[in-house]
This record gives structure tokens, sequence and C-alpha cells, in this order.
């Protein structure tokens, strides 16, 4: 991925409808922003928000969280909003650790919810 700030978006089943909502009221912030998400997310971001540049991965439970991890130790993925669902156990909850182990490791600004994200973008510089 080349040239420009990139922003990972990931919501966990019970928060899509959320993280569309989000995209949506917050699309002049997001435009300025080159976007990479998980497979269902992304398709729902672009529902919502269809002039959005969004780049669709994988699924994450099918590897889509592992190769936004990857784009993360490339240093390729700036920030990361994570609209995780606590009360459904996740069968790729492995997956999702390293995913935010990365982010740590890396230093990335990472909002796990949406009062976090709304804090979160102002501060963002793309």
């Amino acid at each position: 991925m080349a040239g420009g700030k990139c922003l990972a978006l990931i919501a966990h089943d019970q928060k899509k409808d959320d993280m569309a909502a989000f995209a949506r009221a917050n699309r002049d912030i997001l435009s300025r922003w080159k976007i990479v998400a998980t497979g269902t997310t992304g398709g729902r971001v672009l529902d919502a928000a269809p002039d959005l540049d969004v780049v669709r991965l994988k699924s994450g439970p099918l590897g889509g969280d592992q190769q936004i991890g990857a784009l993360i130790s490339t240093g390729e993925v700036d920030a990361l909003i994570f609209f995780v669902d606590p009360l459904t156990p996740m069968p790729h909850d492995v997956d999702v650790k390293a995913l935010m182990r990365l982010a740590i490791v890396y230093d990335i600004p990472m909002a796990l919810n949406h009062a976090t994200a709304i804090k979160l973008l102002p501060t963002l510089k793309a």
C-alpha cells in the first residue's frame, strides 16, 4: 500500500451496524484516509459511505485479522479502530488478541469502542 495514511477498520458481527453508522457519520474525516478493513466490515462501510477509499481484505476468521496485523508490522497501518463485542465468544479469539498485541507493540493508536474512536478521530493527521 503506497502513499498516504492508512486506517484499519474491523468490527465483530454484533458491532457491524455500529461501524457502518460510525463511517457514515464521520465520512468527512475518514475520506482523508486510505482504509483497510476485514471483508464483511469493509462491505458494510462501503454500503454506508460508498465514497470512502476502502480495501477489503479477507473476513476476520478467514485471515483478515492476520492480514491487518501484517500491515501493522510492516508500518503500513497508522491507526486501528476495532469495534469489539466483549459479550460474544469468538472462535478466532487468538487472532484478535494477536492483532491487538501488534498494535500495542508497534505503538499505533487503537480504539476498541465507539466512544474511544470518536475521541481518537480528531487527533489523527491524514
